[in-house]
């Protein structure tokens, strides 16, 4: 493999920010020995190896990498990605099975952001961020900076906000980084609707179509891991989630070797910490946020509440509260696909 990076000096001479700011960051990474040669385009001067091979690839921004390899040309324009996905060694997998206990004892004074690159560190693209609320952004905020390899995953119900929608599009670009989207099987979802109709949960609770558009989804690609990062607080949910460590071995679902390591990096922090997290850092939010929904699922199952009100009560509004957990997070209610 050969990596060619090709960036710009302005007309004093002087490298463009992004060049400087993506040279720094592989040398702090100690990856600029994996830089095979680099290519300059001088914005005073026509001509030179590096804009001929812009304009023959048709790029007009620099800094951007050309990786050379038995499968041809890929190019990247995002440092990031090429660590991710060409500069940065796979760990290996772990092993022994993981002592939960032990290690949450051991990240118990640990940042977050510590916490999340100890987990990627360890499984690298086996570990997965399930994307969706404002603490996953925040997750994969972190998970970004580290330029470690992971994998990000949001389950499209078929039921989300058009803003949801268009903000993981928007997150997406910003991080320039692949999220897959994983729906519900659509045989069995046409028969629950037309079974059941499209809003049956506000009479037979929500339970049944949590578990076709959210649980089994899950399952299918938790299958494929060996560990998941999630944006779980403990002060979501207090009736659920006051016990929850910072790790332990999934209570619902498997991994790809069997037991699978569920993350929770954020557990003991609050939602104001979150949320200086994410001003400090300028990472994407959800438009919905700013509309009153502090806590975001489907559509029909969410909406705005009050300053006075917890942010788990905009969810399953007409339930008990400690009911208000759509499977993803309890064993009791993972049933079998």
């Amino acid at each position: 493999m050969r990596v060619t990076m090709i960036k710009k000096t302005l007309t004093d001479g002087s490298a463009c920010t992004k060049c400087w700011e993506a040279e720094d960051r592989l040398r702090r990474m100690n990856l600029w020995d994996r830089i095979d040669r680099v290519l300059t385009i001088d914005a005073d001067t026509p001509g030179g190896e590096g804009r001929a091979l812009a304009e023959r690839l048709g790029i007009d921004r620099a800094p951007f990498f050309v990786v050379e390899d038995e499968d041809g040309e890929t190019v990247y324009q995002s440092v990031m990605l090429l660590i991710r996905r060409r500069l940065q060694e796979e760990p290996a997998a772990p092993s022994s099975q993981p002592d939960p206990a032990a290690i949450s004892a051991s990240l118990a004074k640990s940042t977050p952001g510590e916490i999340v690159t100890w987990a990627l560190k360890r499984y690298g693209a086996d570990c997965t961020l399930a994307f969706s609320g404002a603490e996953d952004v925040a997750v994969l905020a972190m998970a970004a900076q580290t330029g470690l390899p992971f994998s990000i995953f949001v389950l499209d119900t078929g039921r989300l906000h058009e803003e949801t929608l268009a903000f993981i599009e928007h997150v997406r670009t910003h991080y320039n980084a692949p999220i897959e989207r994983i729906a519900p099987d659509p045989t069995d979802l046409a028969q629950f609707e037309a079974e059941k109709g499209l809003f049956s949960f506000y009479d037979d609770g929500h339970e049944e179509c949590c578990a076709l558009r959210k649980v089994a989804p899950l399952r299918r690609v938790l299958s494929q891991k060996r560990a998941w990062i999630t944006g779980l607080r403990a002060d979501q949910s207090p009736d659920t989630r006051t016990a929850v460590p910072i790790v332990q071995l999934d209570p619902t679902f498997e991994g790809r070797d069997g037991a699978l390591l569920k993350v929770n990096p954020l557990i003991h922090w609050s939602s104001e910490e979150v949320w200086a997290y994410l001003t400090e850092n300028e990472v994407p939010t959800n438009p919905l946020h700013a509309q009153g929904f502090r806590s975001i699922g489907c559509e029909p199952c969410t909406r705005a509440v009050r300053p006075d009100q917890h942010e788990r009560e905009g969810r399953w509004w007409w339930e008990d509260t400690t009911k208000k957990e759509c499977g993803l997070h309890l064993a009791q209610d993972a049933p079998e696909e």
